[in-house]
C-alpha cells in the first residue's frame, strides 16, 4: 500500500474511561492544562494534522450524549465499560473508504505532528505500527520474595505509547479477536495475537500519558513554561578512526553493510557510535569512551558499540542533559553508504532516544588521501548538542 495525498486516515481517541485514578470526580481527559482540557488539546493535535482525514472519539455515555461545542469537527461515539471496547465502538464509525487507522489515549495531549506521521508511515508499509521509546536503563524481573529473576536485555525493550496505526484490515482482525473475548492490553497486543507483525516508530519523551496526580502537575508545569525557561546547551565534538581488515564486519551505527573490509577494533569498531559516543560525553563533560569502556577490559572485547553509546546516553541523562541532535560524517573510500543511512540513522535515533529527524549521518570519500584515501581506514567525525532546563 502506497501513500497519496488522497489516503483516508482516521484517527480515533480512546477517551471513554472516568480516570479514577486522578482521584476526582471529573474524568480525567475534561481537567485542564493551561486553560484547554486534555482532550481538547489531544483531539485537536489529530485535527490539525495535515494527513488524518476524520476523528473518532469515544467518550463516556454520560458525555456523548452532549459532547462541548469544541467537539463539533469530529465525530462523537459513547464509548464501552473497558478501553478495548470503546476503541471497537469508535472502529464501527470509521468511514468504509479510510485505508488507516490510528488508536490513541486521549491521556497523552503532547503527541506531535512528527510522532503522527511516524505512526502513519509505519503501518503504511509494515500494516500496523506503533510508537515506542527504547529503554536506556537496566531491567529486571522480580519474582517471589522481591527476588531477581533474570535480567532482560534493554536493547529488546520499548516503552509502548500511542498513536497506534494499522491497516483498516489488520485493525478489523484484531478488534474481532478482542470481540471473542480475548483480552489484550492494547491494540497492537490483539493485532500481534491475531499473526500480525508490528513495527516501531520512534516516540518522544514529552509524549507522556497523564495517569496520576504527579503526570498532571508535570503536565501542568510543562505547559505553564518550562520549555521556555534559560536553557543551558552545549556541544561536543567526536572522532574516531579504525584500520580496516579483510574479512572484518563492517558495522556503523549498529548496522551491519555489506563491505569486503570491516573495521578493526577491541569491541565492534563501529566508528560512528564511537564519535556519537565521545560527542555526547564530551558536551556533558562526562569523560570519554576510552574512560568509560577501556579496551583493556575483557568485558568489552567485542562489545556492541550500540549498547555502549545507549550506556553512555544513560549517564548523560542522569545529569540532567537531553540530546538535540547530532550530526555525523563517516569518511570511507568504499562501499557507499548511501543506501544504509535511513537504517543507520534510525538506530542512532533509538540508542538516543531522539526522533530520527535530529539525527543526521553522511559519509564522504577521502578523495585518495591518506590511510582513509587508500582505503586502509575509516573515520568518523560527530557533533552533538545537548540542553539543560534551568530553573528561574
Amino acid at each position: 500500500m502506497a501513500d497519496s495525498p488522497s489516503m483516508h486516515v482516521t484517527a480515533i481517541i480512546a477517551a471513554g474511561g472516568a480516570g479514577r485514578r486522578l482521584g476526582g470526580d471529573v474524568p480525567k481527559q475534561l481537567l485542564e492544562i493551561g486553560g484547554q482540557s486534555i482532550l481538547q488539546r489531544t483531539v485537536t493535535a489529530f485535527l490539525a494534522h495535515s494527513r488524518v482525514t476524520e476523528v473518532i472519539v469515544a467518550l463516556p455515555a454520560g458525555i456523548a450524549d452532549s459532547p462541548p461545542e469544541w467537539l463539533r469537527a469530529a465525530r462523537v461515539v459513547a464509548g464501552g465499560d473497558t478501553r478495548q471496547a470503546s476503541v471497537a465502538k469508535a472502529f464501527e464509525a470509521v468511514a468504509p473508504q479510510s485505508e488507516i487507522v490510528l488508536v490513541h489515549d486521549a491521556a497523552r495531549p503532547f503527541v506531535t505532528p512528527e510522532i503522527i506521521s511516524r505512526s502513519i508511515d509505519g503501518a503504511v508499509e509494515h500494516g500496523a505500527a506503533i510508537a515506542a521509546l527504547r529503554v536506556s536503563d537496566t531491567v529486571k524481573r522480580v519474582g517471589e520474595g522481591e527476588m531477581i529473576v533474570q535480567t532482560l536485555p534493554r536493547e529488546e525493550i520499548f516503552l509502548a505509547q500511542t498513536p497506534q496505526a494499522f491497516r483498516r484490515a489488520v485493525l478489523d482482525d484484531a478488534i474481532a479477536l478482542g470481540r471473542s473475548g480475548i483480552a489484550g492490553t492494547d491494540e497492537a497486543s490483539l493485532a500481534e495475537q491475531a499473526g500480525h507483525p508490528v513495527h516501531v516508530v520512534n516516540g518522544d519523551a514529552s509524549n507522556l500519558k497523564i495517569t496520576t496526580a504527579a503526570d498532571l502537575a508535570h503536565a501542568r508545569a510543562h505547559d505553564a513554561g518550562w520549555d521556555r525557561r534559560p536553557v543551558n546547551a552545549r556541544i561536543g565534538v567526536g572522532y574516531d578512526l579504525h584500520r580496516l581488515a579483510d574479512g572484518r564486519p563492517l558495522i556503523l551505527a549498529g548496522v551491519t553493510v555489506p563491505a569486503e573490509r570491516g573495521a578493526i577494533g577491541h569491541s565492534d569498531a563501529d566508528v560512528v557510535c564511537h564519535s556519537v559516543t565521545d560527542a555526547i560525553l564530551g558536551a556533558a563533560r562526562a569523560g570519554d569512551i576510552g574512560q568509560l569502556f577501556p579496551d583493556t577490559d575483557p568485558r568489552w572485547k567485542g562489545a556492541s558499540s550500540i549498547g555502549l553509546l545507549s550506556d553512555a546516553v544513560a549517564l548523560v541523562r542522569r545529569g540532567g542533559w537531553e540530546i538535540e541532535n547530532v550530526d555525523v560524517v563517516v569518511l570511507l573510500e568504499r562501499p557507499k553508504l548511501a543506501p544504509h543511512r535511513t537504517a543507520m540513522e534510525e538506530q542512532l535515533a533509538n540508542a538516543l532516544g531522539v526522533p530520527r529527524d535530529t539525527v543526521s549521518v553522511k559519509a564522504k570519500t577521502n578523495e585518495g588521501v591518506d590511510a582513509v584515501g587508500r582505503g586502509e581506514a575509516i573515520a568518523a567525525h560527530a557533533v552533538a548538542l545537548l540542553a539543560r532546563r534551568t530553573i528561574g
